[in-house]
């Protein structure tokens, strides 16, 4: 349209340009044209922590932080995780259609059939220290299974990108599930093909000496839930690091194993755990208020409120909401959801966070529910990275069948010193170090 256009005026030169709009954004390479003189570089954005800027286009989800929305593919989450299991949501994600009933089985044989991690990663474990951190350990077998598979380097083969896709689908529920086991000294537990994806991790975690491993169906959906509303979530830390990583050509592997370094960061995936860190500082809701009034005054934070996009309820926690109840009349009430209900209850009534647009978000509930089921802390991250991965890997598609591809690299504004002529070691004067 003639109209989606920008006039910009340079105050510096009085010289006028005008910027067209692409899909509502401005390309930032069409600001380099707006320059002082010849050797000026030309103009450049500066958005630290990409705060208000689109670092790709994409198809795979759609979030409206200011109304609540979250639609993979198009479909509302709520219906989603309503009717549909994680595999099939996967398949979403990845193929940008629900599958058809014939689709949804084949899909599902092909993922359970890549489930057996090979016998030299349980080996590539044992090697870790009995204390190691589970994320940890995910970084470090998901990178070096890039050495057992060496045709995923082949990145620009559709049919070989698949097998990957299908491969770290299927291995991430065991890679997490022998972490934990190897932790506590369990034997690790090979896949059950006749249980589903959710069932067979489950399997994989807590099986003893029983013949066959039998999942409670209410937890092994719940988790499912869990799953689905983790599966992805527009250009986070982890998603955009999967990219970046990714647009350099490096297999799926290795990229992914990066994406979930970035996850690790309890300002990612570590946040529910700090929400139950605070629940137990709190200790009972007679405590609640003076814990608000300590937020007011800047002395403690509200762990699992508010969120970089969500300027409203995040439709997840909703769910999530529910599926604590469910989970509930099977393990026993976790007395932490009682302090958590009364203190969003304060919190949503209190001008101070309504004000600030802070509402609870997934990671509030997340942690609670996870805790009844039987994880401990320490695993929390690990199963938001599990779905994480379809969302990845979804995303990562996307990246490698885009045009506009190129190797991710960003500008910088220099700061430093200007031109120095070299000193020799005998004229030179001692200084602080800039890390003591």
């Amino acid at each position: 349209m003639a109209n989606e256009t920008l006039t910009v005026v340079d105050n510096r030169t009085g010289q006028t340009y005008t910027i067209p709009l692409y899909h509502g954004a401005v390309r930032a390479m069409d600001l380099r044209q707006i320059k002082t003189g010849p050797e000026d570089f030309g103009l450049m954005t500066y958005d630290p922590a990409f705060m208000n800027t689109a670092s790709c286009h994409s198809a795979i989800t759609f979030l409206d932080g200011d109304r609540g929305i979250l639609r993979y593919r198009g479909y509302p989450i709520e219906q989603l995780a309503e009717n549909c299991s994680f595999l099939e949501v996967a398949y979403l994600l990845l193929n940008g259609e629900l599958p058809t009933e014939s689709e949804l089985e084949t899909w599902e044989c092909e993922v359970m059939r890549h489930t057996l991690i090979h016998e030299n990663v349980k080996k590539f474990m044992d090697g870790f220290r009995y204390d190691a951190h589970p994320m940890g350990i995910l970084i470090s077998t998901v990178a070096a299974l890039s050495t057992y598979y060496t045709d995923a380097r082949n990145v620009n083969d559709p049919k070989i990108r698949y097998k990957q896709v299908v491969r770290l689908i299927a291995k991430m529920p065991g890679l997490a599930a022998y972490a934990y086991r190897h932790r506590l000294g369990l034997p690790y537990i090979y896949p059950d093909p006749d249980l589903s994806y959710t069932k067979n991790y489950m399997n994989m975690l807590w099986k003893r000496t029983e013949p066959k491993y039998a999942a409670n169906p209410v937890l092994a959906r719940a988790l499912e839930v869990l799953f689905i509303l983790h599966a992805d979530h527009e250009q986070n830390c982890s998603t955009s690091t999967m990219r970046s990583v990714g647009s350099s050509n490096a297999d799926p592997f290795v990229t992914t194993a990066a994406a979930i370094a970035a996850l690790s960061g309890p300002l990612h995936g570590g946040a529910n755990e700090e929400v139950l860190r605070m629940l137990d500082e709190i200790g009972s809701a007679s405590h609640i208020p003076e814990f608000i009034s300590q937020v007011k005054e800047g002395k403690r934070k509200l762990m699992g409120f508010g969120h970089r996009v969500y300027k409203n309820y995040d439709p997840r926690a909703r769910i999530i909401k529910r599926v604590a109840e469910e989970v509930f009349d099977i393990t026993g009430r976790n007395p932490k959801i009682d302090i958590a209900l009364e203190l969003e209850k304060i919190a949503l009534n209190d001008d101070y966070f309504v004000k600030r647009k802070l509402y609870p978000n997934v990671d509030f509930y997340s942690g609670i529910i996870y805790q009844a089921m039987g994880f401990t802390p320490d695993q929390f991250t690990v199963l938001f990275g599990i779905p994480r991965t379809a969302g990845w890997l979804a995303q990562w598609q996307e990246l490698m069948a885009d045009p506009e591809r190129k190797i991710a690299r960003p500008r910088q504004i220099y700061t430093g010193e200007e031109e120095r002529n070299f000193v020799p070691m005998s004229d030179r004067r001692s200084h602080e170090l800039m890390h003591a």
